[in-house]
This record gives C-alpha cells, sequence and structure tokens, in this order.
C-alpha cells in the first residue's frame, strides 16, 4: 500500500497564491489604515481592512491562481468564507495561547501566520477550489515530456 499522493506538488500555483497574498495583505493593511485615519476605531478599521482584502483574494484566487473561468458560484463564496474563518482562528489560537504562556513578540504571530497560510492554501486546494485544481494541475504538469491525467 503506497502512502505517496498522486497529486503532484504545484509549484506555480503555490508561487500564484503567495503573490495573491502579499497583494492581499498590502492591500488589506493600506484599507486599515484608511479606515483609521477616517477615524474609526481598532476593531471596526481592521475588520473592514480583513473584509476588503478577502474580497480581492477571492477574486484574484479564483481566477488566476485555481484558474476557474466561470463566475463563482454561492457555494464556493461560502467554502472560501468557511476556510478563511478557520484559518483565522488558529492563526488567533495560536496567538493567544502563547500569550496565555507568556511568550509575546513578533516571533508568535510568524507562527500563527504561518498556520494560517498553510491551513488557507490547503483549504482552498482541496475544499474550495477541488474541482478547479485537477484541470490547472494537468494543464501545468508533464512527466517523461508527455501530459498525463492525474
Amino acid at each position: 500500500m503506497s502512502t505517496r499522493s498522486n497529486r503532484p506538488f504545484d509549484y506555480l500555483q503555490i508561487v500564484r497564491f503567495a503573490s495573491v497574498g502579499v497583494l492581499n495583505t498590502a492591500f488589506g493593511y493600506t484599507v486599515i489604515l484608511f479606515a483609521l485615519w477616517l477615524g474609526n476605531g481598532d476593531v471596526v478599521s481592521n475588520l473592514i481592512g480583513y473584509a476588503a482584502g478577502l474580497v480581492l483574494s477571492f477574486g484574484l484566487n479564483n481566477r488566476w491562481t485555481f484558474g476557474n473561468k466561470q463566475n463563482a458560484s454561492p457555494s464556493v463564496i461560502a467554502r472560501y468564507v468557511a476556510t478563511f474563518l478557520v484559518a483565522y482562528a488558529v492563526n488567533l489560537g495560536i496567538v493567544l495561547a502563547a500569550r496565555s504562556t507568556g511568550l509575546i513578540g513578533p516571533m508568535i504571530h510568524l507562527l500563527g501566520i504561518g498556520a494560517y497560510t498553510i491551513l488557507f492554501y490547503l483549504g482552498s486546494v482541496y475544499f474550495v477550489f477541488a474541482e478547479n485544481t485537477p484541470n490547472s494541475i494537468n494543464n501545468r504538469h508533464a512527466i517523461n515530456g508527455r501530459s498525463e491525467p492525474r
């Protein structure tokens, strides 16, 4: 019995996902700063920034990262939001757990961000955009010089 996955490691998809994440972070942070400048508090500004970033990241990941050529269905959008909420909850849980043990500093946030990123990517591949992922992989990978179905 093999424990190896027959699913190839999709480097291009990972690079695209990371690129969207960087753009999303810059955009969301800009929105947070703008909301703060308008006089909103930290919580409201953070909520506005994350909501704006979530919309941007969904649009880019849906079309560019995972190659969905059709408009997203409500179920895909719901799965994306659910995946975000789970990944964000794990991120927050790591930070709060570390702080409750007395650990503070930027490293705990980096650990939370790392867990968030990995969970959000895996959730996007295997749950949110699962029906799009095999096609994108088949179109970008070749084994021994020829394309083979996965």
